[in-house]
């Protein structure tokens, strides 16, 4: 058997603050709140947001949160459901036009024994992959290298987004 080991992940883990910020739910939260750069909220629509995680794995790693508050996929509404695929859909041409990466790996981390950190509000992660971003540094020296500053990555996907056809920016906050 294969293993994969994340060992840049532990500060994430290990973080004494866990969101300190936030009273309940950081994806219920976040989303709500006046400064959608601040909190890395990259585009919209009336059923979920896209944010940009914290902690990612490649730069554009993004997150597809439906607004409605379950851990469970199979409560989703029709309209969350649809709103939520439809969102991943304009994540990947997002992350596609501004980023150029050569794939993507996305997927859902549910329930308590999944490896997810957040198992109470689903979302569907999207990795931006590129041909060999994965190399040495992880084994030998125990880092991982995210080529990019988290501002920047906001800046180029965030602008993608506002480029899709449909998407209003009145505020500053992509919409669809």
């Amino acid at each position: 058997m294969d293993q994969v080991f994340a060992p840049w992940r532990i500060e994430w883990v290990e973080r004494d603050d866990k969101n300190a910020d936030v009273d309940e739910c950081v994806f219920c939260e976040l989303p709500d709140r006046d400064d959608d750069r601040e909190n890395l909220v990259v585009a919209r629509n009336d059923h979920a947001v896209v944010m940009l995680n914290n902690y990612p794995y490649n730069p554009g790693h993004a997150m597809v949160v439906p607004r409605q508050h379950t851990g469970d996929y199979r409560d989703l509404d029709d309209d969350a459901l649809l709103g939520h695929a439809r969102l991943k859909q304009r994540t990947f041409d997002a992350l596609e036009t501004g980023l150029g990466p050569d794939g993507f790996n996305a997927g859902l981390n549910l329930g308590q024994g999944s490896g997810g950190s957040i198992d109470d509000h689903l979302h569907t992660h999207v990795v931006p992959r590129w041909e060999g971003d994965t190399n040495f540094m992880p084994v030998v020296a125990d880092t991982k290298v995210v080529v990019e500053a988290l501002d920047d990555t906001y800046d180029r996907v965030h602008a993608a987004f506002a480029e899709q056809e449909g998407a209003t920016t009145d505020d500053g906050a992509v919409r669809f």
